[in-house]
């Protein structure tokens, strides 16, 4: 019974020994992934914001609506995640400030607007400087 024992152990141990660097590898790409998948939610957002200026600066109005409209609508999901968002506390409060003209631009898109697309720059203006800190 002693033996059995032994071989048990043995066996737990190499199973450990194995197991262990591997099961350390996966938390790690797994980190690495989030980080990734936080990275791209970010650019994609930019890029969003980016075409929606272009195009209303093309007077493309409507593609400029829906990329608009889909910037505030992953922006306001991502500040809503609270402390888990890509966004730090000081970005979540000045971003805040971003959503109060949010329905008027969108109207203005849909109105079709030539002021809309400096709006828009400015928009685009405001969060790359809440993105870099400065």
């Amino acid at each position: 019974m002693q033996r059995i024992l032994i071989y048990a152990g043995v066996l737990l141990a190499v199973f450990l020994l194995g197991f262990v660097p591997m099961w350390l590898k996966a938390r790690n790409a797994g980190n690495r992934l989030a980080e990734s998948d936080r990275h791209l939610t970010l650019a994609r957002m930019q890029n969003d914001l980016g075409g929606a200026v272009i195009d209303a600066r093309r007077a493309e109005y409507e593609p400029a609506r829906q990329a608009v409209s889909q910037f505030f609508t992953t922006l306001q999901a991502e500040v809503a995640k609270g402390d888990s968002s890509s966004y730090s506390r000081t970005q979540r409060e000045q971003l805040q400030q971003l959503f109060g003209g949010r329905d008027e631009l969108i109207t203005l898109l849909a109105r079709s607007d030539p002021a809309s697309a400096d709006r828009l720059a400015d928009l685009f203006v405001a969060y790359r400087k809440i993105m870099s800190g400065s």
